[in-house]
């Protein structure tokens, strides 16, 4: 069995070398690993080649096939997000707030390193060296663990940027992965307060949900994703059917896409049928209420209420009608998992409504939900799409991965 107390204490001991290694210095290193990945590309590939037969042999689904590949162009992607975090500034040291108090205090409030970060994922070794280029850059230590679908790639990827850590004089344990895949490790992982500062899940709901009742950790709740396209009554039609299909079949294996479908009744009759029209492109069944099913007919089946509250990663979207934007905002409140959600309307009150209203971490309006991603808001890497409330909310970049401290100098005060 893994020994965890071990990874912990190593841990603890990297992070206070983490904490003191100059912004230079850690841009330097990222660009290197970045070179390295691509350099040891084919023997990350033959790993992942492992893991994508055993795939096959347990049954996994082509969606999660997809997830867990790894090819030259990906490993590239991965080389160019670590480029990207190196050209993000240094949150580590920023001043937050400085102020006096009448006493003469002097109290700055600064950005800090949050410490051993704890991550546990599922089936996408990209999140590997994703999740260490931002704790590195944000001076922290990290413990990986990774599912037991991409052990392989997960342990090539890992011994790259271990060696190149080493290579520049820095201690590699700043860098961990847990080798085991017994679940047992997992649970007792879940578990090391005494050396995790924060836990983070990344995965689909039975992952988070275990992750969330089970961790002595604080956890920061990265979500799956139930993600709504609601289609108004003042709607360009044509833009609404783009946006749609680009939100659910651009890729239908990340949090982000489109599992949801919400049409305003005034424009059921019209709209239905080009959505059906355009998503028979990449065969996606749709589930629908009554009203839109009376449009469809055999084209589609019904839904149930499951359907409505259900993140398929799949060439699947359930459909509901609703006769107000009003109506549409209650119905994705209620089955929301507060991810990314979309309106499109050329009504400027319904948009503000929408915006307003709708409790989520990204609300798009005239947007695909695909967006939201640390790329695109300019983040770099991301560890993940929070969707809870404290510490972090959405796309979690460099920030959203630190603490701080205030710092207090004074002239010899007492408390009376």
């Amino acid at each position: 069995m893994t020994d965890l107390k071990t990874l912990g204490e190593n841990a603890v001991k990297a992070k206070y070398k983490a904490a003191l290694i100059s912004t230079d210095k850690k841009n330097e290193v990222l660009i290197k690993c970045a070179k390295a990945l691509q350099e040891n590309a084919a023997s990350i590939i033959a790993a992942n080649e492992l893991d994508l037969n055993n795939a096959v042999q347990n049954g996994m689904s082509k969606a999660m096939q997809d997830r867990l590949r790894l090819t030259p162009q990906r490993i590239d992607g991965i080389a160019e997000g670590l480029h990207q975090v190196a050209a993000l500034p240094d949150p580590v040291g920023e001043i937050m707030e400085e102020f006096d108090r009448p006493n003469g205090m002097h109290i700055t409030k600064v950005r800090v390193p949050m410490g051993v970060i704890g991550i546990i994922y599922e089936s996408r070794p990209n999140v590997t060296p994703d999740a260490f280029s931002l704790t590195f850059k944000a001076g922290s230590a990290c413990i990986l663990k990774g599912g037991s679908d991409c052990i392989e790639s997960n342990k090539a990827i890992v011994k790259v940027l271990r060696n190149v850590l080493e290579e520049e004089g820095l201690d590699p344990d700043i860098l961990q992965l847990i080798e085991s895949t017994d679940r047992a490790v997992t649970a007792e992982f879940m578990k090391m307060k005494e050396y995790i500062d924060v836990l983070i899940p990344r995965g689909g709901a039975g992952l988070i949900r275990a992750v969330v009742e089970n961790s002595l950790i604080p956890v920061i709740e990265t979500g799956t994703g139930n993600c709504h396209v609601y289609i108004d009554k003042d709607a360009d039609l044509e833009m609404a059917v783009n946006i749609l299909f680009n939100a659910k079949t651009q890729r239908i294996s990340v949090c982000n896409a489109c599992e949801s479908l919400v049409v305003h009744s005034a424009v059921k009759d019209k709209v239905l049928p080009m959505i059906y029209e355009k998503l028979s492109e990449k065969n996606v069944e749709l589930r629908c209420d009554a009203p839109s099913l009376d449009v469809l007919g055999d084209k589609a089946v019904p839904a149930t209420e499951e359907d409505f509250g259900k993140e398929y990663l799949d060439y699947i979207l359930s459909v509901k009608t609703v006769d107000s934007v009003e109506e549409a905002i209650d119905h994705i409140n209620k089955y929301s998992t507060h991810h990314s959600e979309c309106i499109v309307t050329e009504n400027k009150e319904a948009a503000e409504m929408f915006q307003e209203r709708v409790d989520a971490a990204c609300v798009y309006v005239n947007v695909s939900t695909r967006f939201t991603d640390g790329f695109e808001f300019g983040f770099g890497a991301e560890i993940g799409i929070s969707t809870q409330k404290l510490q972090a909310r959405g796309p979690m970049g460099l920030r959203e991965i630190t603490s701080y401290k205030y710092r207090i100098t004074g002239n010899g005060q007492i408390r009376g």
